[in-house]
């Protein structure tokens, strides 16, 4: 197979704005509360749909299912693609929120899968933070009283971030997204979110919106603590900079920082490349693709070589599968 682009499924939110536009260069309407870009997507109605070539048109689920061994390699058998990838830009602050993990997930809805997720922060204003964990010590009573008083964010871990920075979000953690934040997702292919706190604002009716507190008490690991920014871990400095940020049961999620050209083994695995940085050249068989800031490409585990050449520095995030 060859690489494949999708066309992104753009969602509007209360907290988005319009940098998916001004700095990712994505197709907007004229508001101003777009919120996230799903570029890589293969969850009940919201599909990815594949840009052009051979399979111009075709979902990702139609790609699972009839192409499947070529798609997923050493993973062949899943009946949905495994990972959700997504760009952010939170103008606004997010909800505070929690996922279940799969048996959790399970038990709220059958068809859906556990969350599990990691951010890479692409641009983040001065002073933008994210929340993530419970301060040491915060126990389920303490989270409850102070959902009572309207005080959470006194029990919640906070970190600045600058671009640059990963952050790994297991299921069951509770986290926010703060003002000023401009990120890359790579979450397993779920959408079970349980709001459990909204800062005490107001929804566009007025009126405060829906929390889900039992839910997502249920679903908060107590254990868990705070969250800090990865320590990445260095793999490669030829032909450039490959770190990996992120290994867990659900993904990995490497960065490659590229001066020169730069090839994927033959691993039999799917590869989900994010341009964060300049532009590259992907050649593969006879194709032959320009890639630039804020697109995704999906390389297939059946593949031709795969061959990156980077227009002066770039940066490419690479999500796959363990």
């Amino acid at each position: 197979m060859q690489p494949l682009q999708f066309e992104p499924i753009i969602k509007r939110a209360r907290w988005g704005g319009r940098r998916l536009h001004n700095v990712l260069n994505k197709t907007l309407g004229p508001e101003s509360d777009y919120a996230e870009s799903w570029e890589i997507a293969d969850h009940g109605v919201d599909q990815s749909r594949v840009t052009d070539g051979p399979l111009a048109s075709r979902t990702l689920h139609e790609l699972v299912m009839h192409e499947n061994s070529a798609l997923l390699g050493r993973h062949a058998g899943l009946q949905q693609f495994p990972l959700l990838v997504k760009l952010l830009d939170a103008r606004d602050r997010l909800s505070v929120q929690v996922h279940p993990d799969d048996a959790l997930a399970r038990r709220f809805d059958p068809t859906e899968n556990g969350k599990t997720e990691a951010w890479v922060v692409i641009d983040a204003e001065p002073g933008s933070r994210l929340y993530v964990g419970l301060r040491p010590g915060v126990d389920a009573a303490q989270v409850r009283a102070a959902l009572s008083e309207n005080r959470l964010e006194e029990c919640l871990h906070s970190l600045p971030v600058r671009s640059g920075d990963a952050v790994f979000v297991p299921a069951g953690t509770v986290h926010a997204i703060g003002e000023g934040i401009m990120l890359a997702e790579v979450q397993q292919s779920s959408d079970l979110t349980f709001r459990l706190y909204d800062w005490g604002r107001m929804g566009s009716d007025g009126r405060p919106r829906p929390l889900h507190i039992e839910q997502a008490m249920q679903c908060i690991d107590f254990q868990r603590g705070p969250t800090c920014v990865v320590q990445p871990t260095v793999i490669s400095e030829d032909p450039g900079l490959s770190e990996e940020l992120v290994r867990c049961d659900h993904f990995v999620i490497r960065r490659h920082t590229l001066k020169r050209t730069f090839s994927f083994a033959d691993d039999e695995r799917f590869h989900v490349l994010i341009v964060l940085n300049g532009s590259v050249r992907l050649r593969s068989g006879d194709t032959a693709l320009d890639v630039s800031l804020g697109q995704t490409v999906l390389l297939p585990a059946e593949r031709d070589e795969c061959v990156v050449e980077p227009n002066d520095s770039c940066v490419l995030l690479d999500a796959f599968l363990p």
